[in-house]
């Protein structure tokens, strides 16, 4: 199903592909059907539905696996449906695949876990079968209904997993650059811990575990797609950054419209990654091929994450 009739405002940026574009990426998707070397995964997007290949996965070649799979709620994936489930449900789908999946893992590979808060449950009790629980990120996203008898859903949660006690965590590459409201000076008048910049004042600053400083992509943004649940790659820069190191290999087996996979490229980590619509795979192969060219993330700017997405952005501040 092609993505480029929709009509479009003359300044929306978000990503089309035609069924031309279609044809042509999807002759490059790997199709699994029996045991596969290391060398014809890594870099490649499969198309087919995880359960088709798992057992076709090489053992132990996986540094960083991120998991965003469909929250349990009714959800349209162009040619997929989810349909929602009991809790209990729900918790033995996701423990049918995640248990086929550490083999895959290294030994000192990373796991992160995408869900919002009422999925949030069912996976810890799930994660904790075979993971060691780090810790629990919670992002905030601008997006979301709002409702007349509840609070307005406005963020999701990310749990943070190793496989053991020995992992990778790159705290210096993950530092927020914020701004510095009231400034601290030695008794000299020097800055204390933070450092004046085209007349404002900023302060590096280690991260949390609550994000504030990510933005959903929207239409006027270049890396947006028509994927109902796309995630930041500022998002997964961080991810990334934090918890591999160049040229480990990132792993998604709900692919999406290609943002890990494309993020990891920009950031010269090697990919691999499933993604069962043919219309969202051809989708990040298109994307992947812009990143051959444009390595910018936006929010991200001179190896520090910036407090809202851009820097012109806090310059205007």
């Amino acid at each position: 199903m092609s993505l480029s009739n929709k009509k479009r405002a003359p300044l929306n940026r978000t990503i089309n592909i035609s069924d031309a574009e279609i044809k042509s990426y999807s002759a490059n998707l790997l199709k699994l059907n029996r045991q596969a070397e290391l060398s014809e995964v890594t870099g490649k997007i499969i198309n087919q539905d995880l359960f088709e290949v798992m057992d076709y996965l090489p053992d132990n070649f996986v540094d960083l696996l991120f998991l965003d799979p469909p929250y349990n709620l009714n959800k349209k994936f162009s040619s997929i449906n989810f349909k929602e489930m009991k809790n209990n449900d729900y918790e033995l789908w996701l423990d049918s695949w995640i248990s086929k999946l550490v083999r895959t893992l290294k030994p000192n590979a990373s796991i992160y876990f995408c869900c919002d808060w009422k999925t949030s449950i069912p996976a810890y009790n799930v994660l904790k079968k075979y993971f060691l629980i780090r810790n629990r990120i919670t992002w905030e996203r601008e997006k979301g209904r709002g409702s007349k008898d509840n609070w307005k859903n406005s963020h999701e949660d990310i749990w943070y997993c190793t496989l053991s006690e020995q992992f990778t965590f790159n705290i210096d590459a993950v530092k927020l650059k914020r701004m510095v409201r009231a400034p601290y000076k030695t008794e000299e008048g020097a800055p204390k811990d933070w450092q004046s910049e085209n007349g404002k004042n900023f302060r590096i600053t280690h991260p949390s575990n609550l994000w504030t400083d990510i933005s959903i992509p929207f239409w006027s943004m270049p890396e947006n797609t028509d994927h109902p649940t796309q995630k930041p790659e500022k998002l997964l820069a961080k991810l990334i950054l934090a918890s591999t190191n160049e040229n480990d290999l990132v792993f998604d087996p709900f692919l999406g419209s290609g943002t890990t996979a494309v993020t990891a490229k920009k950031l010269n980590r090697k990919f691999c990654g499933v993604e069962v619509d043919q219309t969202f795979a051809s989708l990040a192969m298109k994307r992947l091929n812009t990143a051959e060219k444009d390595k910018s993330i936006q929010g991200y700017e001179d190896g520090v994450f910036w407090e809202r997405n851009s820097l012109k952005e806090q310059k205007r501040k």
